[in-house]
C-alpha cells in the first residue's frame, strides 16, 4: 500500500519508535525558528544544555512578535537573542525583516524537510510540502543540539480539493470551511493533507494560508505536495536547487477523507470568539465595522496585498473605519512600494504598519470598546486583540478591504468582474537583513548581552512522591493559551521574566488566581475539554509551575501544552470519568499518594478529594520517556542528566 505525502516525510525522519499509529516516534529535525516573544526563553534553555553551536541543518531566529519598543525590556530581548544566534550558529532575522513564517517560506523553507518552530503557525511551511510543526521553546532547544522531537504518530486526514474558486473567493474561506467541518479539536492527532486536482489551482501563498490557519485544527501539521507551482515560487525566490517534487503515492490510504469543491465555496467568516465559529458572510448580514486589519503570518503575503490594492485603488476608506495594513515582509514591502500598489493603499487612507506580528498577537490597533473588528488573521479569542468586550471576525483580505470602503460586512462578489492576480517571476531578493552567525573560530569572542529584564528559568525538582494541596482554580471548556498567559502589548514585554509575567496568568478568568496560587504555595487546577489550545507559549506552563502548580486535571488537552506543561514537569491529567469533573471544586483539598510509584508503574493515577469525600482515577496518557522526564522534574532536567 502506498503512503500519504506526511507519510514519506515522517517515516525518512523517523530515529526511534514505528510508524504505528498512536505510538510514539522521535524525528530528526532538520531546522528550527524561533521568534522573540519565545526566543529568549528557548535561548536561555539552549545554553543551559552547554552545547556551543546548533546542530541543525537551518536554525533561524525572528523579531517580529515584540516590536513595539515602549519600553527597554523588547530591545533588551532582541539584542540578547542576536548575540546568542552570533554566538551559537543561528541566522538572524532583525526586527523590520518581517513575520518568521511569511519570510521562512520566502526564503529558508524546503520541501520534504522537518521543521520545528517556537510558534504554533509554523505549519505554515506546509505550503511548500514541508514538514513544519509548532512546538514548545524547549523542544526547539532540545532539537537545536541536536535532539530528536518526541511526537505520537499521527492520523492523516485527506482533504481532497476539486474545482477551482469562484472569482472573490479565498484561499481564507477554505479553511474556514475546514474548520467548520472539523471544529478547533477536529485535528488533535492529526496531521491534515490536501490533494486532488483543485489544489493546482491554489498558488503557493494561497496553501501557506490554508496550511497557516491549520493550527486553529489543533492539528499536528498541514502540508500540501510540492510540485511545478511549487517550483515555480522557488525559483522566482531564486532557490530552485533546494526544490524537489513530492506528493502522495497514488494508492496512498487515508484515516479520513474529506471532500472540497472549491467552485461551491463562498466568503465565509468566523464569528466571536472562536475560528471555527463560521458562517457565510451573506448569512451573517451587514453589520456596522469599526476597525479593519489586513496582514499577519496568515494573510501578509504579496499576492494579499495586490488584490488589497486593487479593491482600494480610487476609493476612500469609510469614515467611520480604521484601516490597517501590515505586508508580511520586507520583500512584500519592498515590492509593492515598487510596483505602487502601497501608494494606492496610501491613498485610500490606510494606515501602513510595519512588517511585523502586530495587531494580531495584541501588539497595538485595538479596538474601540465594543467594537467591531474584521481581520485576515488565524485567531480571535476574546480579548487578545487588547480589548475585552470587542467582536472580532476572521476574514479574507478581498472581504476585509471592500468592507473597509462601505462601512459594513460585505461580500466582495459585489466588486463584479476579478482581473487575474500573477505573482512575479522574480521576486525582489535583499537578504541584508539576516545577520550570519560567526565562524566557528570565532564564536568564543562573542559576548552574549543580558537585560536586567532576563531572568532565568524557573526552579524545577524532581517528583514528588505525595501531593497533597488545594485545587486553585477551576475553569471550563476551549481554554485557550491566552487565558492561561495572556498577550498583548502591556505583557508580552515579560515574557523573559517568568516571575514578572507569572502575575498575569489566568487574570482573564480569574485576576486573583496569581496571588492566591501564589499563597498556597502548591496547588492543582482543574480544567475542561480542549484546555490549552492556541499559541505554542511555553510560559502557559511555565508561569504555573513558577506559581507552585504540581497539576492540570482537564477532560482532554490540546497537543503543544500537553507537552509543555510535562517539559515544565507538570502533571498533565485527564478524568477517566468526566463526571467526576463537576464533583471537584476551586479550594477542594486533593491527595495523591505514591505518587512517583504510580506514575512508573501504570497510566490510571488515583486521586482522594479529602474535602468532598470522595476519590476518584486520573489517566496520565503520556509515553514511557515523558514519564522519566515528569519523574526527574522536566524536560531540561532530563536532558541535562542524558547529556551528562
Amino acid at each position: 500500500m502506498g503512503k500519504t505525502l506526511a507519510q514519506k516525510i515522517l517515516d525518512a525522519h523517523i530515529v526511534e519508535g514505528q510508524p504505528i499509529c498512536g505510538s510514539e516516534i522521535a524525528l530528526k529535525i532538520d531546522q528550527t525558528l524561533t521568534q522573540d516573544a519565545t526566543g529568549t526563553m528557548a535561548y536561555l534553555e539552549f545554553e543551559s544544555m552547554g552545547i556551543p553551536r546548533v546542530k541543525t541543518e537551518r536554525s533561524v531566529a525572528y523579531i517580529d512578535h515584540n516590536t513595539l519598543q515602549s519600553g527597554f525590556e523588547n530591545a533588551d530581548d532582541h539584542r540578547f537573542i542576536g548575540s546568542v544566534a552570533k554566538k551559537h550558529g543561528i541566522y538572524f532575522s532583525r526586527p523590520g525583516n518581517g513575520i518568521c513564517h511569511q519570510v521562512h517560506l520566502e526564503r529558508f523553507g524546503i520541501p520534504g524537510k522537518t521543521l520545528i518552530g517556537s510558534d504554533s503557525h509554523t505549519p505554515t511551511c506546509g505550503g511548500i510540502g514541508m514538514l513544519a510543526i509548532g512546538a514548545g521553546g524547549l523542544d526547539v532547544a532540545v532539537a537545536m543540539g541536536g535532539g530528536a522531537y518526541y511526537i505520537t504518530y499521527p492520523e492523516i486526514v485527506g482533504v481532497r480539493l476539486t474545482g477551482k474558486l469562484s472569482p472573490w473567493v479565498a484561499a481564507k474561506d477554505v479553511i474556514l470551511e475546514v474548520l467548520r467541518i472539523l471544529s478547533v479539536k477536529g485535528g488533535v492527532g492529526r496531521i491534515i493533507e490536501y490533494f486532488g486536482d483543485g489544489v493546482a489551482t491554489l498558488s503557493v501563498p494561497e496553501r501557506a494560508t490554508i496550511t497557516n490557519m491549520g493550527a486553529e485544527l489543533g492539528a499536528t501539521t498541514s502540508i500540501f505536495p510540492s510540485d511545478e507551482t511549487t517550483h515555480a515560487f522557488m525559483k522566482a525566490q531564486q532557490r530552485e536547487a533546494d526544490w524537489t517534487p513530492l506528493a502522495a503515492d497514488p494508492d496512498a490510504k487515508y484515516d479520513r477523507i474529506i471532500d472540497i469543491d472549491l467552485s461551491k465555496l463562498v466568503p465565509m467568516a468566523a464569528c466571536p470568539h472562536s475560528p471555527d465559529n463560521v458562517k457565510t458572510v451573506s448569512d451573517i448580514g451587514k453589520i456596522k465595522i469599526d476597525q479593519v486589519c489586513i496582514g499577519s503570518c496568515t494573510n501578509s503575503s504579496l499576492l494579499d496585498m495586490l488584490k488589497v490594492a486593487y479593491i482600494l485603488e480610487g476609493k476612500t476608506v469609510h469614515p467611520d473605519v480604521s484601516l490597517a495594513i501590515a505586508p508580511g515582509s520586507k520583500q512584500v514591502l519592498n515590492m509593492i512600494s515598487k510596483n505602487g500598489a502601497l501608494a494606492k493603499m496610501i491613498d485610500s487612507g490606510a494606515r501602513i504598519l510595519e512588517s511585523a506580528c502586530g495587531p494580531c498577537i495584541g501588539m497595538g490597533q485595538s479596538p474601540n470598546s465594543a467594537g467591531i473588528s474584521l481581520r485576515t488573521f488565524n485567531r480571535n479569542f476574546e480579548g487578545r486583540s487588547g480589548t475585552k468586550d470587542a467582536q472580532i471576525y476572521l476574514v479574507s483580505p478581498e472581504v476585509a478591504a471592500y468592507s473597509a470602503i462601505v462601512g459594513y460586512l460585505a461580500d466582495p462578489r459585489e466588486l463584479g468582474e476579478m482581473p487575474e492576480f500573477k505573482l512575479p517571476e522574480v521576486f525582489d531578493i535583499n537578504d541584508n537583513m539576516i545577520t550570519l552567525p560567526a565562524s566557528e573560530t570565532d564564536a568564543g569572542s562573542v559576548e552574549i548581552l543580558r537585560g536586567p529584564n532576563i531572568k532565568p528559568y524557573p526552579k524545577t525538582s524532581p517528583l514528588e512522591d505525595k501531593i497533597t494541596c488545594k485545587c486553585s482554580l477551576k475553569v471550563g471548556d476551549n481554554i485557550t493559551t491566552d487565558h492561561i498567559m495572556p498577550a498583548g502589548a502591556k505583557i508580552l514585554p515579560l515574557r523573559s521574566n517568568i516571575p514578572e509575567i507569572s502575575k498575569h496568568c489566568f487574570t482573564v478568568c480569574d485576576a486573583d488566581f496569581p496571588s492566591r496560587a501564589k499563597a498556597l504555595g502548591q496547588s492543582i487546577i482543574i480544567g475542561g475539554a480542549n484546555y490549552g489550545q492556541g499559541s505554542s507559549r511555553e510560559h502557559a506552563a511555565l508561569a504555573p509551575l513558577h506559581l507552585g502548580v504540581k497539576a492540570v486535571i482537564t477532560k482532554s488537552f490540546a497537543r503543544i501544552h500537553k507537552a509543555n506543561l510535562v517539559n515544565a514537569g507538570i502533571l498533565p491529567l485527564t478524568f477517566e470519568n468526566e463526571e467526576d469533573y463537576e464533583r471537584v471544586l476551586m479550594g477542594d483539598e486533593l491527595v495523591i499518594e505514591d505518587l512517583r510509584a504510580q506514575v512508573k508503574n501504570g497510566n490510571i493515577i488515583k486521586i482522594t478529594d479529602k474535602t468532598a469525600g470522595i476519590e476518584f482515577n486520573a489517566v496520565l496518557d503520556v509515553s514511557d520517556r515523558q514519564k522519566d522526564i515528569l519523574l526527574c522534574g522536566g524536560l531540561l532536567d532530563y536532558t541535562k542528566h542524558h547529556l551528562g
